[in-house]
This record gives C-alpha cells, structure tokens and sequence, in this order.
C-alpha cells in the first residue's frame, strides 16, 4: 500500500447506487462483482459507499459500478460528490497506485449506454468561483454530451462514458488553478419516465 504524506493528491468520491428494482441487492453484488477496486481504498456503509485513492482510479471505479448496473436494464440511479484538497482531511484511508492503468476501462469502454446526469461544480475558497464554473460549462458544450441549463446544476444527456470523460476533465481542469474542488452529481439510466437524449451528430 503506498500511503501518501499530504492531501492535496488524495481524490474521494462517496456515493449511493441505487436500483429502481426489487432485485436491488443482487444488481448492486452483481456491480461490485464485476468491478476492480484494487487500485483504491473503499468502505461502504448503511449510507453510502466512499471511495478514495488516484483521481485516474476513483473515477474509474465509480464509471465502473455505475455501468456494470446499468447494463441489467434496470432502471438505475447513482448521486455522489467526487473531492480533492479539503482542508480538514487526512492522508488515513487511502490507497495511492502510482500507475496510470485503468484497470476497468477495457471491461467498460464498449457498454454503449445512455443516461443523464446533473452536476455542479464548487471551486472552494475562490472569489471568481463563478467564472471556474461557467469556463468549465463552455468547455462542456465542445465535447460529444448534449449540455443544458437545470435550476442549480448542469443537466447532461449522451453515453455514459462521454458523460464520465466529460465529468473527469472538468475536475481535472479545475483542480490545476483551486487548491479544494467539490463535485456533486446525480445519474439516472434505463428511466421508465423517458429516455435519456440522444448525444449530438457533429
């Protein structure tokens, strides 16, 4: 296990999967399962799941649960808050792989499912935190993941791994200028409401 001294690299996600199903329980074992957590420390709760290590392996994993889920057919929602360089947290729990390997992009890149998904971006203890935000949304309407306004978020529509890509850049991005990023972020798929809209044709 290779712990790290400080903070400022360490990336958590907690986050609730929840199907829309009574086969809920075996849906969430059949996710966890099918999923390689080996490169990130995880404990999950009555609550919630937290997941903390690399920024390239959390996210990885949490794409990874969301869309082994998702691929049931059931209807699946997950909402969490994904966070780098809060100042009250420590270097405990935390597993740090050094390597750059997604261990479970090649079980995930071809899972062609749709969804949609609100988010909202917090650059901490920045006065023009306002214009993070909105560089982060104009950025977002270049890439392949229809983008539109929601009260107090930012509605997405595409594939799930546009829509992950897309989340992870934002993060990324913002972190090189905020020392403490927060990200909070609901996703549904397999809705029996509507269907999620399709991505753009270029």
């Amino acid at each position: 296990m290779n712990q790290l001294c400080g903070t400022s690299s360490i990336v958590g996600c907690q986050f609730t999967l929840s199907p829309m199903s009574e086969r809920y329980v075996d849906i969430i074992l059949f996710a966890l399962k099918e999923v390689n957590m080996s490169k990130v420390w995880s404990e999950t709760d009555d609550v919630s799941t937290c997941i903390r290590g690399k920024q390239i392996h959390v996210f990885d994993v949490v794409r990874a649960i969301f869309l082994h889920a998702a691929k049931t057919g059931e209807h699946i929602a997950m909402s969490g808050t994904f966070s780098i360089g809060c100042p009250g947290d420590s270097a405990a729990d935390v597993y740090m792989d050094e390597s750059d390997i997604a261990l479970n992009k090649d079980d995930t890149k071809e899972i062609d499912q749709l969804a949609g998904c609100k988010f909202a971006l917090y650059p901490l203890g920045r006065e023009d935190y306002m214009e993070k935000i909105y560089e982060q949304i104009d950025w977002s309407k270049e890439t392949e993941v229809n983008v539109s306004h929601s009260h107090y978020a930012t509605r997405l529509d595409g594939k799930v791994n546009d829509i992950f890509n897309l989340l992870q850049n934002v993060f990324d991005q913002t972190k090189q200028d905020v020392s403490h990023v927060t990200m909070t972020f609901t996703l549904s798929a397999n809705s029996p409401t509507g269907k999620a809209k399709e991505v753009k044709v270029s």
